[in-house]
């Protein structure tokens, strides 16, 4: 998307040479990868920057009501609301397309939101592994509100660990040598020594959580919580000593669980403005939009893209049997903007925010793009393509 960066970076392209740096991340993290890195990065340049910005904070407005736990209430299902002091939400993640507005001006569209966790570790971490093989220019970056990979570390470094040593603080997940995101795990212990614990090792002694290291039992004082309920459901007769709804447990989480909830496609129709598509929840809908085939219908608690379905008829709304659980919104186009050697690619952009103890709003890191030439951004919409996957997005300075 800026031109002199993309033509640099398009001439020193090759597949060779693309073979060369996942090579070299499988060296550094062997067998870790398992999702698909796409052959470049985005170059966003700054008036795009500045909407996506913009489009960040409009929505964090509306986090900060001081409504918005009650109209989110509804948001957290009553068999997965975790106990203890929610505070805020310490990580906030907006997913935009990048579309063209009236004026044929680059623009961000909402696609979905998360209070939770994304690839925090990895995404600081591969712009360092694009310019190690391709040109990457001083004129971009990944970071935006912190100035390089190394204060990045130390600012996620003190957020993730607060006053905890390394060894009190877990990565919680469910089978995390299985996860497809298992690569930011291991560089999450490289990068803060954080180690990933499966919930069925943690154990539970009084009120006190505990989990086996080099033979001994070390006290779990912080989670850093990486656990979906929707995959936890998966596993119904899985046996563990503790349990996320447990209510008295002294541990300190970073990222409570029910903002997983609180800020997901629950929150979109709370929202408005130019960079957000209208939604609307279904079982509030009167009569349904004339122009079905503009809006795509997402189930409220799922992720990844399942069960979201981007061609329906009223026969098929109808059809359903809980409507609660649905939403409709209305649909974006993707604009394609990434030149590749053979045409141009759709991209979406992620911003990764956190939000410490004592800050006055949220801080945006950095981002994740994704590159895609299906009719949805995800695997199952690219498969055997290329330039698709995820990337980083590199910011104008």
């Amino acid at each position: 998307m800026i031109s002199e960066p993309r033509r640099h970076y398009n001439a020193a392209f090759s597949p060779a040479r693309y073979q060369e740096m996942l090579a070299d991340i499988d060296r550094q993290l062997p067998n870790q990868l398992d999702f698909r890195v796409a052959e470049s990065p985005v170059f966003v340049p700054a008036g795009l920057r500045d909407k996506l910005v913009a489009a960040g904070e409009s929505i964090i407005d509306v986090v900060e009501q001081p409504d918005f736990l009650a109209r989110t209430e509804a948001a957290i299902p009553a068999h997965q609301r975790v106990p203890g002091n929610e505070g805020r939400p310490e990580f906030l993640t907006f997913d935009f397309a990048v579309c063209r507005d009236a004026d044929g001006e680059l623009e961000p569209q909402l696609i979905e939101m998360q209070g939770f966790p994304s690839l925090y570790a990895f995404q600081s971490w591969l712009p360092g592994e694009f310019g190690r093989f391709f040109p990457i220019p001083d004129s971009v970056s990944p970071f935006i509100e912190t100035t390089d990979f190394a204060s990045y570390c130390e600012e996620m470094r003190q957020f993730l660990l607060a006053d905890e040593l390394a060894e009190n603080v877990v990565l919680l997940e469910l089978f995390p040598e299985r996860q497809k995101t298992r690569v930011d795990f291991a560089l999450t212990r490289q990068l803060w020594g954080i180690e990933s614990v499966c919930l069925t090792k943690v154990r539970k002694r009084g009120r006190e959580l505990f989990y086996e290291k080099n033979g001994r039992l070390v006290r779990i004082k912080r989670i850093y919580n990486r656990i979906i309920f929707d995959e936890l459901a998966r596993y119904p007769d899985l046996e563990t000593e503790f349990h996320l709804t447990d209510a008295d447990v002294d541990v300190n989480w970073v990222g409570h669980p029910n903002w997983f909830f609180r800020i997901s496609k629950f929150t979109l129709p709370l929202l408005s403005g130019p960079f957000v598509p209208p939604s609307f929840y279904l079982n509030e809908l009167k009569t349904y939009p004339a122009d079905l085939e503009n809006y795509v219908l997402k189930p409220l608690y799922s992720f990844a893209g399942a069960g979201v379905r981007l061609h329906i008829t009223a026969a098929d709304l109808d059809a359903l049997p809980n409507k609660q659980h649905y939403l409709l919104q209305r649909k974006v186009q993707y604009e394609p903007v990434v030149q590749s050697p053979d045409g141009l690619v759709k991209c979406e952009i992620r911003l990764l925010y956190i939000w410490s103890a004592g800050a006055a709003r949220p801080r945006l890191l950095t981002g994740l793009s994704r590159l895609s030439r299906g009719e949805m951004i995800g695997v199952d919409f690219n498969k055997d393509k290329d330039w698709v996957g995820g990337t980083t997005p590199l910011f104008e300075r």
